[in-house]
């Protein structure tokens, strides 16, 4: 005599997963630009831009065009790399709020030159630009020793 077992019922799994991708693949993808949130007001606005100054970024993001997000953010982050929102200067964070519907939990931080910094959120190797800071006010940078 051969049992053969019996299913009462139909089991549907209506569970999905919450990670449909590894969040992190975005770092051999080459980045890419939207400026819908950029802002141009005070005080981290991109109004304050004259034309060298937009050409000077325009010939920095096309040099970061060449290279991936890996190169970019891992290779060279002493200059370029991710910031907790909860380091940033509290005006930021104010109007991040304002800006973004959803929490955020950082920002990308790319270095031009010197003080100059372009700040943005990535998703999916896309890079949201969002303020020019050619101060570096956004989030001072915490020297050793001092």
């Amino acid at each position: 005599m051969v049992k053969n077992p019996k299913q009462a019922r139909e089991v549907f799994s209506t569970k999905d997963p919450r990670i449909a991708s590894d969040p992190n693949s975005y770092y051999q993808k080459r980045p890419s630009w939207r400026v819908a949130k950029m802002e141009f007001v005070d005080p981290f606005g991109w109004h304050t831009l004259d034309a060298n100054g937009v050409n000077e970024i325009r010939k920095k993001l096309a040099s970061f065009e060449t290279m991936t997000w890996r190169e970019i953010l891992l290779d060279a982050k002493k200059q370029n790399h991710n910031i907790s929102v909860e380091d940033l200067a509290k005006e930021a964070q104010d109007r991040l709020l304002e800006i973004f519907s959803e929490q955020l939990d950082e920002l990308t931080s790319l270095r031009l030159t010197g003080n100059k910094r372009i700040w943005g959120k990535i998703d999916e190797g896309v890079m949201e630009l969002i303020w020019w800071d050619p101060e570096h006010r956004i989030c001072e940078s915490k020297k050793k020793h001092t």
